[in-house]
């Protein structure tokens, strides 16, 4: 382990577990409560929250870079709830600009933007007042916005620190502000080419971002890529840098190790700065995979590194590494009310090209830390800040991640935890007050019936592809492990991921009732009722609901059939055989042999196919995933 001793390190891992209470309690020292900068992008300052003495990182942000005369320009800020009332003008040469739009989020950090119209050419400051800071940004509005010439893929200007953390948080909250389960995207550039939603659309001033443009932005990530696509584009546009690692998949009892280290200083052949920033996420999507979001906590060299399950980390723009290869981003939280259980969002991209939101659940993100079943360290984590040294681009030490820095804590939290524990401990963040265990069912049946939605659409994606592929048999590996995670054509049409996962959502709706006796504390049970009074009411709603809800497929013969979740529940095992596209949509959505609904299928696995099916069937009757 190089730059750091064992001896250090675990020195750091205890002063940081330790700070982890301090950091949200807030025992720093406030900075210099006014602050003008001559940087003409970004202004931050830290104030006091109101509920306490946690310092909180304000930051301005102005979009595009440069403004021209007439040009309509946004401004974010960061803060604080007192950000939500806080006054922000702009003074122009001509006189104050008045607001001409405004829209905020709740955060972690709250945020806000607001819109207004460049005048003239020249100087412009921006004014922001809280309830106790007054923050001031000058920046300038001109007809010829600078252009670097740098022949790296872009230019970095400095590092990364607390405050542009904050901003990436607000921005990518902000970029997916309105979105639920039902959203989703052929790829990503689809969401960033939204000027409404983006904040940084155009930033450049390139056109970099309109659809209809000659040389766009394109991102078609993986799950694996998304993460890194997301943090590239934000460090482009505001000249932060950006690396990853080449690494290796690691192995049972060893995690996956880093290599070579890419960087936004590669110099690359073409002039144009959208052409370089394309060409360098292709290089991007073809160095990380799986692995990369699973290194060692020990790896200094890592992308990334753990954090708390608090509320303070669980934040938009954290990352979550599954123990088997799929990766997630929070995007955002739905708060708890008395009237729905909270929801925690994330965002995730798809082998077939999708790019969707998730809720957080047992259904859609898994958790395993036996070094038996998994390879490498799962869990929440955020990207490990890149800064600059003596002119040179250096990735933080572990020993430098502590809450005096401003940033998220290094945190073991999550280090060989168990799963039980960790959901409990993600319940209360999401969920902070007890729930109505019938609110809490109805909310988790709704999760399962819009997994179920989503799996239609994949389901007709393969068979699109069948279709357009007459007498095609598309090849399935050999190997549990790639059988579950491969490439080509069988990870584009195959779900053997998403079924395990939608057998596990299944049990943890079966389980609800059960679950409630557990762990009684947990919800507001009526005082005059036992706790088998409410499994039985429970479970009444439970059947009642399952039978209201449904998924409708289109079988072979294009005619439509519909299934009621209670149905679907019905069929769980049959559904551990049901992932493979060379099957007819009938037997993928589980339909019984020799039923009238299976008699339109005319489309069955090869004999040797099913042979495959049948040995790595354990996994799904186990509810494990084989090591990848």
């Amino acid at each position: 382990m190089s730059g750091i001793t064992l001896g250090s390190l675990l020195r750091t891992i205890s002063i940081a577990a330790i700070f982890i209470g301090i950091f949200s309690c807030g025992n720093r020292a406030a900075g210099d409560k006014s602050k003008t900068t001559s940087d003409s992008t970004v202004v931050s300052v830290e104030e006091p929250d109101e509920s306490g003495d946690l310092q909180i990182v304000n930051a301005i942000l102005v979009s595009p870079e440069n403004p021209r005369p007439g040009q309509i320009f946004r401004v974010m800020v960061t803060g604080s709830k007192s950000i939500r009332k806080a006054k922000i003008t702009v003074n122009s040469p001509s006189g104050e600009i008045e607001t001409a739009k405004s829209r905020g989020g709740e955060g972690l950090p709250f945020w806000r933007i607001d819109e207004f119209v460049a005048g003239t050419e020249g100087e412009y400051r921006i004014t922001l007042k809280t309830r106790n800071t007054t923050e001031q940004l000058d920046f300038l509005v001109t007809e010829k916005p600078a252009i670097s010439a740098s022949k790296a893929v872009w230019k970095t200007k400095k590092g990364w620190d607390s405050k542009a953390e904050a901003l990436y948080s607000a921005w990518v909250n902000a970029l997916f502000q309105g979105a639920d389960e039902r959203s989703s995207w052929g790829a990503l550039n689809e969401i960033t080419q939204s000027q409404e939603l983006n904040f940084l659309y155009n930033h450049l001033s390139l056109g970099e971002d309109d659809a209809n443009g000659k040389v766009k932005v394109l991102m078609e990530p993986d799950c694996a890529d998304n993460p890194f696509f997301l943090r590239a584009y934000f460090a482009w546009k505001l000249g932060l840098p950006f690396g990853y690692h080449l690494s290796d998949r690691g192995g049972l009892g060893r995690s996956p190790k880093t290599g070579q280290w890419k960087t936004n200083e590669a110099i690359l052949s073409k002039s144009d700065p959208t052409q370089k920033f394309n060409a360098f996420m292709r290089m991007v999507a073809n160095g990380v995979h799986s692995g990369t979001a699973r290194t060692s906590l020990s790896n200094e060299n890592s992308d990334y590194y753990l954090v708390a399950l608090s509320r303070e980390a669980i934040r938009p723009g954290i990352v979550y590494a599954d123990p088997y290869g799929h990766t997630l981003i929070l995007v955002g939280q739905v708060p708890q009310t008395d009237d729905n259980p909270g929801v925690l969002l994330s965002v995730d991209a798809q082998p077939d090209g999708t790019v969707g939101i998730k809720r957080f659940w047992k259904g859609n993100f898994l958790f395993n830390t036996n070094e038996k079943e998994v390879i490498g360290e799962p869990g929440f984590k955020s990207f490990r800040p890149i800064v600059v040294t003596d002119g040179k681009l250096r990735l933080l030490k572990t020993e430098e991640i502590i809450p005096e820095s401003g940033l998220l804590p290094f945190s073991i939290q999550q280090k060989g935890m168990e799963s039980n524990a960790f959901y409990h401990e993600m319940e209360q963040i999401i969920n902070p007050e007890p729930l109505d265990p019938e609110m809490a069912m109805l909310d988790l049946i709704k999760a399962l019936h819009e997994q179920l939605v989503v799996r239609v659409t994949s389901v007709e994606n393969g068979e699109k592809y069948m279709k357009a592929h007459p007498g095609t048999v598309i090849p399935m590996p050999g190997r549990a492990a790639g059988v579950f995670q491969t490439g080509g054509v069988w990870e584009d049409f195959s779900t053997p991921n998403r079924d395990l996962r939608l057998l596990i959502a299944m049990d943890a709706v079966l389980d609800f009732p059960d679950k409630v006796m557990r762990s009684p504390d947990d919800y507001k049970i009526p005082m005059l009722q036992s706790p088998e009074k409410v499994k039985g009411n429970l479970q009444e709603l439970m059947n009642k609901k399952l039978t209201e809800l449904s998924i409708t497929y289109t079988r072979s013969n294009g005619t439509e059939q519909v299934l009621t979740i209670s149905e679907l529940l019905k069929r769980r095992d049959a559904f551990e055989m049901a992932y493979n596209p060379n099957d007819g949509a009938e037997i993928r959505w589980g339909a019984p042999e020799n039923s009238e609904e299976r008699s339109t299928c005319k489309r069955r696995v090869p004999a040797s196919q099913l042979e495959k099916m049948k040995s790595v069937r354990i996994w799904f009757q186990k509810r494990l995933h084989p090591p990848t």
